[in-house]
C-alpha cells in the first residue's frame, strides 16, 4: 500500500447538490449511470465475464457512496478491475484515494493528466467571471490542487484500448482538460462523454439543482482551452453518437442527442463559449 496518496490542502466537501443526487439509471444493458450531488460516475459491466469497471469517481467525500452502490449492484465486497478517469478535476476524483485503497485497483487516465494526478502540477484557477450563474460564481471554492496517487495511476494504453472494456476505445478530447479522454463504442455508438460536452447547463445553480436537460458545452469556469474544446465536440458529433452519458446531466439518445450535437457544433459560439473570461482568447 502507497503511504504518500494524499488529495490536495484545498481539498473539501462542495456544498452543492441536485436532484438527480442518489439515482442511478440503467441506460444500457451493461451502462448505469449514478448521479453524486452534481455529477456522474459510470458503471460498465462485462455481461461475458461479469467483470466491471468504474468510470470517474465522484465528488469529495463520496468514496463511501461509490463503495455501497457498487455493492448494491454487483454484491457485497465487490470490487472493479479497474477505474478509468476521463480527467483529473476534483468532481471526478472526489473519492478515488480512499477508493483505490479499499479495492487495491489501478487506475487509467491519459498521460496529460499525469501531473495533476501525481502531485507535479496544479489545475489552472477556475474562471468565475465566465458566466452569471451561482455554480461559475461560487467555483473559485473548487479543488484545483493536484492529487498523489502514487503507484496507482498509469497511462491508458496508447493504441486507443481501454483495460477490461474491450468494446470500447478511448478518444482524446481535449479542452476542458489537457488530457480529457472520451469513450466510444463503435457497435452500437455508445458513447461516454465526460465533461467534453455535458447535458445541463453547468454554470447555472437553478439548472444544475434541477437537472434541467439541455446540450451545453464543457463546464465554463473549469474549461482553458475554448479552441481545443470546439474540435473535441466537433470530433465527437461526427462519431454520431445513438446514446451518450456525460459528466454532468441526463444521458441523450437517439434523434435528441443527434439534434442537440449538431445544433451545439453549428452555434458553438452562442452555447458554449463565454462572452468573457481570462481562458476565452
Amino acid at each position: 500500500m502507497d503511504k504518500n496518496l494524499r488529495y490536495g490542502e484545498d481539498y473539501q466537501f462542495i456544498p452543492a447538490t441536485s436532484v438527480g443526487s442518489g439515482i442511478g439509471i440503467e441506460v444500457l444493458a451493461d451502462l448505469y449511470q449514478y448521479t453524486i450531488q452534481i455529477v456522474n460516475i459510470v458503471l460498465y459491466s462485462n455481461p461475458s465475464t461479469n467483470e466491471f469497471v468504474l468510470i470517474d469517481a465522484g465528488m469529495p467525500k463520496s468514496a463511501d457512496e461509490i463503495i455501497s452502490v457498487v455493492e448494491n449492484r454487483f454484491g457485497f465486497n465487490a470490487r472493479p478491475k479497474a477505474i478509468i478517469l476521463t480527467h483529473g478535476h476534483f468532481d471526478h476524483v472526489g473519492g478515488i484515494i480512499e477508493l483505490v485503497k479499499h479495492w487495491d485497483v489501478p487506475v487509467y487516465a491519459h498521460p496529460l493528466e499525469m501531473p495533476y494526478l501525481t502531485g507535479k502540477q496544479n489545475y489552472p484557477a477556475p474562471d468565475p467571471t465566465v458566466d452569471s450563474g451561482l455554480v461559475a460564481k461560487m467555483s473559485p471554492i473548487f479543488p484545483t490542487e493536484a492529487i498523489q496517487l502514487g503507484n496507482y495511476i498509469q497511462a491508458i494504453p496508447a493504441d486507443g484500448t481501454i483495460p477490461f472494456m474491450p468494446d470500447f476505445r478511448w478518444i482524446h478530447t481535449p479542452g476542458h482538460a489537457p488530457g480529457h479522454i472520451s469513450l466510444f463504442r463503435e457497435s452500437d455508438r455508445a458513447l461516454l462523454a465526460g465533461d467534453a460536452f455535458v447535458t445541463v447547463k453547468q454554470e447555472s445553480l437553478y439548472k444544475v439543482l434541477t437537472q434541467q436537460k439541455e446540450i451545453s458545452g464543457p463546464p465554463r469556469y473549469l474549461t482553458t482551452d475554448w479552441q481545443a474544446a470546439r474540435a473535441s465536440i466537433e470530433k465527437l458529433e461526427a462519431l454520431k453518437p445513438a446514446v451518450a452519458i456525460t459528466g454532468h446531466g441526463l444521458p441523450m439518445k437517439g434523434m435528441e442527442l443527434t439534434e442537440n450535437l449538431k445544433k451545439l457544433v453549428n452555434n458553438f459560439e452562442e452555447i458554449a463559449l463565454p462572452n468573457e473570461g481570462k481562458y476565452v482568447n
